[in-house]
């Protein structure tokens, strides 16, 4: 495309999008009714993550004081 085009082709897109985002914000959302304080109970996947995200610390943890200690028993027979 030459460089006149580009730029038309550039600007008709933003407009167009611009248009498009305009048009979303004028639509009102749906009030979705129920009791707003319904809490959101933390259970099972979240709990399972914490504690492999804990798990996969430790381990680490643990083999980089194993590397450590192996290095030292090398450096000082």
């Amino acid at each position: 495309m030459t460089g006149m085009k580009l730029k038309t082709f550039f600007i008709t897109l933003i407009l167009m999008c611009g248009i498009a985002y305009a048009q979303d914000l004028q639509v009102q959302p749906v009030d979705p009714g129920g009791d707003p304080d319904t809490e959101v109970p933390i259970d099972g996947g979240v709990g399972l993550l914490v504690a492999a995200g804990i798990a996969y610390g430790a381990k680490k943890a643990h083999d980089k004081r194993k590397i450590s200690r192996e290095k030292h028993v090398v450096n000082n027979p």
